[in-house]
C-alpha cells in the first residue's frame, strides 16, 4: 500500500508539472512548416500533386525542429513552444498576414508571433498566391453562394480556410503492423496493378505517395529515438535516464513496426495523432474508441507483469496532457466560433462491438479517471450508453461530470446505430461507431464524413421572408412576396420553407466547391493510407477512397425558429392581436431596444444606398443622427414583448409546441439529404452550432420569439436560454420529441446544473436516471455544465484566480477564461437546473 501511495503521488506530481508547463505563456505561432513546405513545393514544380504532397511531408518531417519536454513519457511535439502551432499556407494565408499585428490581442484565442516568424511566414506566403485551396474553391462557387456567405446566411469557413480533419483513422492498423505494414500493403497493391489499367497513372502515383508518407513517419520517429538517446547520455538523474532510454527504444520500434507493449502502443498512437495534424491542419482528428484498440496491449502487459495499472494510468494521463499541446490558429472570426483553443479531439469509451455485446473494460474507466486527473479540455471525452452499459461506468462518468469540467458527453446507442444504418452503414459498422469532433457519429477508419462542413443559421431565412429576399439592396434570398399580403400561417410558413430550400442549395454549392478544391490541391496520402479502402481503390479520401462518404453541415437556431413561428401562428393568425406588417416593423426596430452596432451599420448602409440611388445626398450629420435614433431605446413594443413572453415556448414539455419544433427541424434536415457530394456520398444534417450561435447571432436581427438583434441564437437542439422554466426533465422531454434519427450527423443538447444537484450518491443516481430517461425517449446526446452562476461571474471578474476552470461550451469543453466575453455570457445565461 505504501508503494502504491508513493507511486500515485509521484504520478500526480508529474502530471501537474507537465500541465503547468503548457500554460506558462501565450500559445505561439511558429514558421518552420510554412518555410519547409514552400521549399519542397518549389523543388517539385510540374510533378503530380499527390507526389508533391508526399515529398513535402517527407521534407517537413526530416527538417522540422523537434523537442522532448521535461518529464515526458510520450514524445512528439509539433512546435518547440508549448501549445504552439504551425501555419498551412497551402490552404489559405492572407487572413493571417492581415492579422499579424492583432492576433496577440484579439478577444478569442490570441497567439504570440515573433517578428522573425512574421518575416519568414510572409516570405513563404509569396509563393502561394493563386495556389491555395481557398482561392480555387472561391472560383468554383456560384456568385449566389458567395453572396449568401457575405450576408451571413451560412459560413463554410471551417474547410474554406483550413484542412478538413474530422476523421478517425485505423489506429489499430498502426498498433498491429506499423507503417512498414501499411507501406507493404501499398507496395502489394502497386505490384498487382497493370500498366494498362485506365487509372494506372493516378493509382500508381497515389500508392507511391502512401509509401513515401509512411517512410517519412518512420524517419520522424527515428529522429526522436536519436534525440532521446543523446539526452540520456547527458542525464544525471538515474530515473530520468532510464525513462529516456526506454523512450529511445520505443521510438526506434514504433510506429515503424507493431507495438510490443502498452507503452509502445501509447507512443505509436501519439505519433499518428500528431502527424495527422502536421500533414493537414484539420481539427477534430479524433482518437475514437481508444479503450478498444489499446486494450489488448494493456491486458497483455498486465497479465505478464510487465506493467502496473498505476503506471498504465500515468501513461494515459500523459497522453491526455499531450492532446492539449496540439493547437491551431484560426482567423479572428472563426476563432470566435471555435473559442477556447479547441481541436475537438473526441475520444469515446464504452458501447457495443460488431456483434452487439457490451465491451466496457478497465481502460474505459481509466480514460474517465485520466480526465479527472488532468482536468483539461482535451480529449473531448464521450461515453456510449445503451441498456447494456454497466451502471458503475455511468456512475464513474457522472462523478467526472460533477467536477464541472464539462466531460464526458453522453451518446445513445439506441438512436445513433439505426440513424447510421439509415445512411448506408452495415449493422456491424454502425455498432462500432465513434464520435468525431463535437457530436458527429461515424465508423472509424472507413469514413470521410466532412462533418461540421458549414454553419447554417436557420433564423436568417426568416429575416428574408420579412424582407422578401432583400438585404442591403441585394437579392440575397428569393422573392417570396410581401408578408403584409399573406393571409394564412401556411402561406407564411411556406415562404420560410422556400427561403430555406434556396439557402440550403447555396450551402451545398459552396461545400461542394470546397470539396473539389481539396481533392485537386491538397490530397492527403498519409491520412489516406489509414482509411479503408483508399489503397484498394487507389484514391485519396478527398477523391472518394473511403468506404463511406458524407458531407455534414449543421443547422442551429431550432428553438428560436420553433418559438418564433409558433408566436406568429398564435398572435397573428389565431388570436389576431397584430399583423405581419406590424411584426415586421417591430423586428426592424428591434422591439424598440436600440439596434446593436452590427445591425445599425447594416441598416444605415442600406438606407444611405437607397437614398443615393434615388439621387439624394446624405450628410455625415444625418448619418450620425440616424445612428443615434436607431440605438436609442424606447418602450414602444414592451406590450408586444409581454404578449410574446406569454406564448408557450419549446423546452417545457408541451406536446403541441414540441411537435411544432419537430416540424421546424425538418425544414433543414429533409431538404439537405436530397443532395450529393463530389465523392459520391450524400449530405446529412447535424443540429449543433459548436459555439457559432454567439458570433453569428451577433449578425442576426431580432426574431419573433422576442430575441433581440445581435443576441446569441439557441445552441443545438437546446431550448432558448432561460425559456425552459419547468425543470431538466421537462426540457429533456421536449428535446426528445425532435427526430434525432434524421439528424444523423449529430444533435447537441446542453444542460447546466448547480453543483448541489449532483451532490452525494443520490445526486449521481438521479443524474444517471435523467440520462437514462432521456435516452429511453430516443434522445441522441446530452452534455452538461455543473458550475454555479456565481463562480462564472467571479471568473469573469478575476480571471487570474480561475486559469484552470474548464466549462462545456458546445460540443466541446474549454478553459473559461480563454473564451470571448460574449461566449462567457452565453454560458452564464443558460438555464441553471436542479435535480
Amino acid at each position: 500500500m505504501a508503494k502504491y501511495y508513493s507511486e500515485t503521488i509521484a504520478m500526480r506530481d508529474r502530471i501537474a508539472r507537465l500541465k503547468d508547463d503548457l500554460f506558462k505563456k501565450m500559445p505561439e505561432i511558429e514558421s518552420a512548416r510554412a518555410r519547409l513546405i514552400t521549399e519542397s513545393y518549389r523543388m517539385t514544380e510540374g510533378e503530380p500533386m499527390i507526389t508533391r504532397r508526399a515529398k513535402a511531408f517527407l521534407h517537413i518531417l526530416q527538417n522540422i525542429p523537434i523537442i522532448i519536454r521535461d518529464e515526458e513519457l510520450v514524445v512528439g511535439s509539433t512546435t518547440l513552444a508549448p501549445r504552439g502551432c504551425q501555419t498551412y499556407p497551402e490552404f489559405s494565408y492572407e487572413w493571417l498576414e492581415a492579422e499579424f499585428d492583432t492576433v496577440a490581442t484579439r478577444s478569442a484565442d490570441p497567439f504570440y508571433i515573433s517578428e522573425d516568424a512574421k518575416r519568414e511566414i510572409a516570405e513563404a506566403d509569396k509563393y502561394w498566391k493563386g495556389k491555395t485551396t481557398s482561392e480555387l474553391a472561391t472560383s468554383y462557387m456560384s456568385p449566389e453562394a458567395i453572396r449568401a456567405i457575405d450576408h451571413n446566411i451560412f459560413t463554410p469557413g471551417n474547410y474554406f480556410y483550413n484542412g478538413v480533419g474530422h476523421v478517425t483513422v485505423h489506429y489499430d492498423w498502426i498498433l498491429a503492423v506499423g507503417f512498414k505494414g501499411i507501406a507493404a500493403k501499398a507496395k502489394k497493391a502497386l505490384e498487382e496493378a497493370d500498366f494498362g489499367d485506365a487509372d494506372y497513372a493516378k493509382r500508381s502515383h497515389f500508392l507511391n505517395a502512401v509509401i513515401l508518407s509512411c517512410e517519412a513517419a518512420i524517419i520522424y520517429a527515428e529522429r526522436y529515438s536519436d534525440l532521446a538517446r543523446k539526452m540520456a547520455e547527458k542525464e544525471t538523474d538515474a530515473e530520468r535516464k532510464r525513462e529516456l532510454l526506454q523512450i529511445s527504444e520505443n521510438c526506434a520500434n514504433v510506429p515503424a513496426n507493431g507495438a510490443r507493449s502498452f507503452w509502445e502502443a501509447c507512443q505509436a498512437f501519439w505519433f499518428v495523432q500528431q502527424l495527422l495534424q502536421i500533414e493537414s491542419s484539420g481539427h477534430s482528428i479524433s482518437p475514437g474508441r481508444f479503450d478498444q484498440y489499446m486494450y489488448p496491449y494493456y491486458k497483455a502487459d498486465l497479465e505478464k507483469g510487465a506493467i502496473t495499472r498505476e503506471f498504465a494510468q500515468e501513461l494515459i494521463d500523459c497522453i491526455w496532457v499531450k492532446l492539449n499541446d496540439l493547437n491551431k490558429c484560426r482567423d479572428a472570426a472563426s476563432a470566435e466560433g471555435f473559442a477556447g483553443y479547441s481541436l475537438f479531439q473526441n475520444l469515446i469509451v464504452g458501447g457495443q462491438n460488431a456483434e452487439g455485446l457490451d465491451v466496457t473494460n478497465d481502460l474505459s474507466f481509466m480514460c474517465i479517471s485520466a480526465s479527472m486527473h488532468v482536468m483539461l479540455p482535451q480529449p473531448s471525452l464521450s461515453i456510449r450508453v445503451w441498456n447494456g452499459s454497466p451502471h458503475d461506468l455511468l456512475i464513474h462518468a457522472a462523478t467526472l461530470t460533477r467536477t464541472g469540467v464539462g466531460l464526458p458527453a453522453y451518446y445513445n446507442d439506441e438512436v445513433v446505430i439505426p440513424s447510421l444504418m439509415s445512411r448506408g452503414l452495415t449493422l456491424q459498422d454502425a455498432r462500432e461507431y465513434n464520435i468525431i469532433g463535437c457530436v458527429e457519429p461515424q465508423k472509424a477508419g472507413k469514413t470521410e464524413g466532412w462533418h461540421d462542413a458549414a454553419f447554417f443559421n436557420m433564423c436568417r431565412p426568416l429575416e428574408l421572408v420579412f424582407s422578401d429576399g432583400m438585404e442591403n439592396g441585394e437579392l440575397v434570398g428569393i422573392h417570396t412576396g410581401d408578408v403584409a399580403q399573406m393571409t394564412t400561417f401556411e402561406e407564411f410558413y411556406d415562404a420560410y420553407k422556400k427561403q430555406m430550400n434556396y439557402a440550403i442549395s447555396l450551402l451545398v454549392n459552396a461545400d461542394n466547391a470546397i470539396d473539389v478544391a481539396h481533392a485537386e490541391r491538397c490530397p492527403l496520402p498519409f491520412l489516406s493510407g489509414m482509411i479503408e479502402d483508399c489503397i484498394g481503390r487507389g484514391k485519396t479520401v478527398q477523391e472518394g477512397g473511403a468506404i463511406y462518404n458524407f458531407t455534414g453541415p449543421q443547422g442551429f437556431g431550432i428553438a428560436n425558429m420553433a418559438d418564433s413561428l409558433y408566436v406568429i401562428k398564435k398572435l397573428v393568425f389565431e388570436e389576431k392581436k397584430l399583423t405581419l406588417a406590424q411584426f415586421r416593423e417591430a423586428l426592424a426596430e428591434n422591439y424598440g431596444k436600440g439596434l446593436p452596432a452590427s445591425k445599425t451599420a447594416q441598416v444605415v448602409a442600406e438606407t444611405v444606398k437607397e437614398l443615393r440611388a434615388a439621387g439624394k445626398q446624405v450628410s455625415p450629420e444625418e448619418i450620425a443622427a440616424a445612428v443615434a435614433q436607431l440605438t436609442k431605446p424606447t418602450d414602444k413594443y414592451d406590450k408586444l414583448l409581454e404578449m410574446i413572453e406569454e406564448v408557450p415556448k419549446f423546452g417545457n414539455d408541451i406536446e403541441e409546441v414540441d411537435a411544432f419544433a419537430r416540424d421546424v427541424a425538418y425544414t433543414y434536415t429533409r431538404p439537405l439529404e436530397t443532395f450529393k457530394n463530389p465523392r459520391g456520398g450524400m449530405f446529412q444534417a447535424g443540429l449543433y452550432p459548436v459555439s457559432a450561435n454567439v458570433p453569428l447571432g451577433a449578425q442576426t436581427g431580432a426574431t419573433p420569439d422576442g430575441r433581440l438583434a445581435g443576441r446569441p441564437v439557441a445552441d443545438g437542439v437546446s431550448p432558448s436560454a432561460g425559456k425552459d422554466v419547468h425543470g431538466p426533465t421537462a426540457a429533456a422531454n421536449s428535446v426528445s420529441r425532435l427526430d434525432h434519427y434524421i439528424a444523423s450527423n449529430g444533435t447537441l443538447f446542453n444542460q447546466k446544473f448547480h453543483p448541489s444537484a449532483l451532490s452525494g450518491r443520490a445526486g449521481l443516481e438521479n443524474f444517471v436516471a435523467l440520462i437514462r430517461s432521456y435516452f429511453d425517449q430516443k434522445g441522441s446526446h446530452m452534455q452538461f455544465n455543473v458550475v454555479s452562476r456565481e463562480t462564472l461571474l467571479d471568473a469573469q471578474k478575476y480571471p487570474e484566480k480561475y486559469k484552470h476552470l474548464v466549462v462545456r461550451v458546445a460540443g466541446y469543453s474549454a478553459l473559461f477564461t480563454t473564451l470571448s466575453r460574449s461566449l462567457q455570457d452565453d454560458i452564464i445565461n443558460r438555464t441553471e437546473q436542479g435535480l
